[in-house]
């Protein structure tokens, strides 16, 4: 087994200090509209923002209303399907009336959307930022502006944990974590719970492992090797890849042989139900887990086995990017542009924005995100609360490395390859997920440059 040492790849000490919250589950598209003869410093144009974050549309509708009734200036909400942003971005870039405000996933989504992306240097939005890491570059140009920090993890029922025998103090590294978890499988008639949720490899859960877990191979990989990117990975710690992915798929509610149709809904209903202890996934999942009480929750590193991880923290990055459409009128990029400044500076948007519970003018809870802005305010997120404690801590974040993934393509094969290897968990199939990730990763970048 490839081991390592756990080092800081790409986090500085600002966004330590800045922590923490997204990804999604629904879909849906309004327009809040308004009177426009009213405006917003000097605005005549209107806004038109594609949002990236499913979770998140109802209290972005919401915002957009706040907006129009305080401005005048119309604002336009249209929300893409979960893993549908890319491919809705395409269509809605093609039609006359295109989104002024747009997001892109980190370097790589950039490349795609850098002849679009208007130079935000001398933005009021850029000037709010706490520091230069949250400002997406394109040459001297700031084509992206990063509005939410999110962690990850995995998620387990503390209730459960201790019906088991066992407390967090018990899980520091992998083996720990294998121990627990086998044991609970071993017992899991008696008990009446498993160890974990099912790994649903459909469109809605599965960039939970051909993504996120993804990345914990490639971040140890990057700290060996010091390097933030590369044109060709050599899989140094697939093995480690393996065997996390091997403690899920057979220490949970549902045979591996099911996980095709398995949804990221089953999911978060096997761990509410207390079907389940673990439960990988984000601070942005806070609101579908919290019925089960802040006092019941907790949320641990994800260890793959590497020398030192201990030490380690949650995931923790940033791959949400503002990005303003260059190609737009002068009056709508103006309007985009102070929208964008209205949303990170007023008292009220920032609470909608950053709060959760009850945190909305209307009274429904707030996307609780953890923004990289001067005005940020402070969650009631609790699992964004559990990432800020393990910073305090001086355990170390693993840096968001899944955003220089050569394209949505290879995760695609990647997902596709582990789905067949847990239905038939065999070197032969294991050399298909090698394949994929390694040799794939090589054909993508050649493909997409």
């Amino acid at each position: 087994m490839k081991k390592g040492k756990i080092l800081a790849v790409g986090m500085t000490l600002a966004m330590l200090g800045t922590l923490f919250t997204g990804c999604g589950t629904s879909d849906g598209s309004t327009t809040a509209g308004g009177d426009t003869s009213a405006n917003n410093g000097g605005a005549t144009g209107s806004v038109y923002y594609l949002n990236f974050k499913p979770e998140a549309d109802k209290q972005w509708q919401e915002l957009a209303q706040m907006y129009t009734d305080e401005t005048g200036v119309e604002v336009t909400v249209v929300t893409a399907a979960a893993d549908q942003y890319e491919t809705t971005l395409k269509s809605e870039m093609g039609k006359s009336e295109a989104p002024t405000m747009f997001q892109v996933n980190g370097p790589v989504g950039l490349e795609s959307w850098k002849d679009y992306c208007y130079d935000l240097s001398g933005s009021e939005v850029y000037q709010e930022l706490t520091s230069e890491d949250f400002a997406l570059k394109n040459g001297d140009e700031v084509a992206g502006i990063g509005y939410v920090i999110e962690s990850y993890g995995i998620i387990y029922n503390k209730t459960l944990l201790s019906e088991a025998g066992y407390t967090e103090d018990d899980i520091n590294n992998f083996e720990d974590l294998k121990k627990v978890a086998e044991d609970i499988t071993s017992r899991s008639d008696e008990l009446g719970f498993s160890a974990f949720t099912s790994a649903g490899m459909d469109g809605s859960s599965d960039w939970r492992f051909k993504t996120h877990l993804a990345n914990l191979p490639i971040y140890y990989e990057y700290v060996e090797d010091g390097i933030s990117d590369t044109d060709a990975i050599k899989g140094t710690y697939l093995d480690n890849y393996r065997q996390i992915w091997d403690l899920y798929i057979n220490n949970s509610t549902t045979s591996p042989k099911q996980l095709s149709t398995k949804t990221g809904d089953d999911a978060v209903a096997e761990f509410v139900t207390g079907k389940a202890v673990f439960y990988q996934n984000g601070t942005w999942a806070y609101s579908d887990v919290s019925s089960l009480g802040d006092e019941n929750l907790g949320m641990l590193p994800i260890y793959i086995g590497v020398d030192g991880e201990e030490k380690q923290g949650l995931c923790t990055g940033c791959e949400n990017y503002w990005c303003v459409n260059s190609n737009a009128s002068e009056e709508d990029i103006q309007a985009t542009l102070d929208f964008m400044e209205w949303c990170v500076t007023d008292e009220d948007a920032m609470n909608a924005i950053c709060g959760s519970k009850g945190a909305m003018p209307s009274g429904q809870d707030g996307m609780g995100f953890v923004t990289p802005f001067k005005n940020n305010v402070e969650s009631s997120n609790l699992l964004v609360n559990i990432a800020s404690e393990y910073v305090a801590e001086g355990k170390t974040p693993v840096s968001w490395n899944f955003t220089t993934m050569p394209s949505e393509n290879w995760k695609n094969d990647l997902g596709s390859a582990l789905t067949t290897y847990a239905a038939d968990q065999t070197d032969d199939n294991w050399e298909l997920v090698k394949e994929a990730f390694v040799d794939g990763w090589a054909r993508e970048v050649k493909a997409t440059n």
